[in-house]
Formats: C-alpha cells, sequence, structure tokens
C-alpha cells in the first residue's frame, strides 16, 4: 500500500506537465528515505531536466540509500538530457519502483536492466494503468508514428448541431466550452474543415486562463477557399496549416504562404490516413478534431480516430434540413459501425458529457 501512495504522489506531480511537455511524456517522480519524502519532480518541458533529476537534486545527500518512485522508466540513452538511469546509478539509491516500461525502441527495458545490472532492486508495475492512462497520447505516437486523435462534437439531444437555418450559437452551455478550451491546450493541433471557417470565421484558439501554449491550427481545404481576411490567417495568435488537394491553384498558394504553411496532398482529394502519417512525420503528436458533419464524417469512416467527446444539450431541434453530428456516405452494415467503450459520463452545467474510446478489433 506504500508503494501505491508514493506512486500516486509522483503521477499527481506528472499531471503538472500536462499540455506542455510534447513531443516528450509526462513523467513524475518521487524520492523517499526512512518513511520521509525528501525529493519530487516534474518534467515540465521538452528539453528541460527530467522528473527524475530534480527531485534527486532536491533529494540531495539523502539520495543515497532511497527508494525512488518514476512514473515512466527511467531513460537510459542521450538525448537532449543526459541519462536518468545513469543518475540513479550514481546517486547510489537503493530501489527503483517504477510504474510502466516506456515503449520507445530508445529505452524499452532498457533503464530497468541498467538498474538492475548496477546492483539496485527495480519493481515494475505499480499503478501501471494510470501511468499508461497518463501517456495514451505518448504511448500511441510512439507505437504508430502518427498522432492520437480527439474528435470533439457538441449538438441537441436528437443530434443536430444547428437549426434548419444554420443557427448554432449557441447550443451547449458555456461550462461545457470552457471545458473545451482545456482540451486545446493538451493537444499539439486543433483541425477543422473549410466549411466551418467560411461559415464561422474561428480563432481556434484556447482561450483558458494562463494557457501554456496554443496548438497549431489546421484547415482541411483542398481547393483553397479560405478567405485571405479569416482570422486564422490574420490574428497571430497561433501557427496555421492549410491542408490543399494537389490542384489547389499556385497563385493563391503563394499568397498565402506569407500567412501560413501550405500542405499538398499527394492527390486532388483528402485522405485521412495520407494526412495523420504527414502530421506524425511534422511532430504532431495529438489532434482534436472540431469540424463539422463532413470531416466528423470522414474520419469516422475511415476509423482513424482513438477518443470521442460529445457534449449533448437538453435540447430538441428536429429537421431533415438540420445539420447533423455527422455526415459523409455512413456505414452501411450496423455490424461494421465503429463500436466505442464509454470512459465516463458527467454533467457539465446542463450538458451531458461523455467521452468514449473506439474499441480495437
Amino acid at each position: 500500500m506504500e508503494d501505491r501512495e508514493y506512486m500516486m504522489t509522483a503521477l499527481r506531480l506528472a499531471e503538472q506537465g500536462i499540455g506542455q511537455t510534447s513531443p516528450n511524456p509526462h513523467v513524475g517522480a518521487a524520492v523517499v528515505k526512512d518513511g520521509r519524502i525528501v525529493g519530487l519532480g516534474a518534467h515540465l518541458k521538452a528539453g528541460e531536466p527530467h522528473a527524475e533529476v530534480h527531485a534527486i537534486r532536491m533529494a540531495g545527500a539523502e539520495a543515497e540509500g532511497s527508494t525512488v518512485y518514476v512514473t515512466l522508466e527511467p531513460c537510459s540513452h542521450h538525448g537532449k538530457t543526459p541519462p536518468c538511469a545513469d543518475l540513479l546509478i550514481q546517486s547510489k539509491v537503493r530501489r527503483v519502483v517504477v510504474a510502466v516500461e516506456d515503449p520507445n525502441p530508445a529505452v524499452a527495458g532498457r533503464g530497468i536492466r541498467k538498474l538492475r545490472n548496477a546492483g539496485i532492486e527495480v519493481e515494475l508495475g505499480v499503478l501501471k494503468e494510470e501511468a499508461a492512462e497518463l501517456n495514451k497520447i505518448f504511448f500511441h505516437y510512439i507505437k504508430k508514428k502518427r498522432p492520437f486523435v480527439t474528435l470533439k462534437w457538441a449538438g441537441s439531444l436528437d443530434g443536430k448541431t444547428a437549426t434548419v437555418t444554420g443557427e448554432s450559437k449557441w447550443i451547449t452551455g458555456e461550462e461545457a466550452r470552457k471545458d473545451v478550451h482545456s482540451y486545446r491546450e493538451r493537444h499539439d493541433a486543433i483541425l477543422t474543415g473549410i466549411e466551418t471557417v467560411i461559415k464561422d470565421n474561428p480563432s481556434l484558439t484556447c482561450r483558458t486562463e494562463h494557457a501554456k501554449k496554443q496548438p497549431v491550427r489546421i484547415v482541411l481545404d483542398t481547393h483553397l477557399r479560405i478567405p485571405e481576411t479569416a482570422a486564422v490567417l490574420n490574428d497571430g495568435l497561433a501557427e496555421t496549416w492549410l491542408i490543399a488537394g494537389s490542384g489547389a491553384p499556385a497563385e493563391k498558394v503563394n499568397r498565402l504562404e506569407k500567412k501560413a504553411k501550405v500542405l499538398k496532398t499527394r492527390t486532388t482529394s483528402m485522405q485521412i490516413e495520407e494526412l495523420l502519417q504527414t502530421l506524425g512525420e511534422m511532430g504532431v503528436t495529438s489532434l482534436f478534431v472540431e469540424g463539422g458533419a463532413t470531416v466528423h464524417g470522414s474520419f469516422i469512416e475511415s476509423g482513424m480516430f482513438n477518443e470521442v467527446i460529445s457534449y449533448t444539450a437538453p435540447v430538441l431541434i428536429g429537421g431533415e434540413g438540420a445539420p447533423s453530428l455527422a455526415g459523409g456516405t455512413g456505414i452501411k452494415e450496423i455490424n461494421k459501425a465503429v463500436r466505442l467503450k464509454i470512459k465516463s459520463a458527467e454533467l457539465i452545467g446542463e450538458d451531458l458529457k461523455l467521452v468514449c474510446v473506439k474499441k480495437e478489433g
């Protein structure tokens, strides 16, 4: 029980880095000596000291003979910082408790082996599921080389995102809208379609108080129809990338490149798999999709998403012509429908928030 309590402390420390460590994982560490916590640390930004470094520095001479609790296997390779496994060995710690192994091929068990070879006792798997959940984005990106994709939508109880006249502000309440901004802050990039930009001219920024960073704004715009007065091109609040088809007009590409990064696909139409592969190669580890029905439909039909966050207002709109949450050609057979598992359900103000994960296999 004592190990679990100290590991929970390390996990709470790791959470402090949410939204600011990408592309690195969230890691927390605690150094315990004679029943006292003598050192604490968290990794807060890529390129800066890891959690173990902060914790060992705080512990000082008391690190010798201590037990170190760390939420992810200590690194064993030289990256932007020296190996944490070496630091633990040099500090003469007695025991290291690790929540979960690092799937990064540069580590992948090597850190644990290095510690054991140095005579340090290592225990693995304390609060493993909690630690894996904390780093689900990092683990997915390391394994798949493409971003972790979250689909977000908000609508009425009957699945509408606007009235038949197109009015949509606001179906859900202020509390739900604030909650969305916290998710924007946690992701590397936020994606929408050109129709949303033309209709709503959104800023697509995180507007939480003391926001740690702004996500890259990505607009799917096959024919580069984006108005050159659009907020995402002119407000200077965050970087903007435009995803255009191979046939996009060169003249407009040249003009837009003064305000945004323009990425052309290999084909005239947009393929989700190609898009995610490209974004992965560019270092985008997580993608928050806030599109309209067409964009959401494309991701659903491709099956290339990981999580859905749905906000449902206790409102009925009706109307066959009213926009729905997802469009596209749809799934033709119910046995081929994308199955989800409800991870959590809660009221946000008066709206119901569901977080669902895609069932694999």
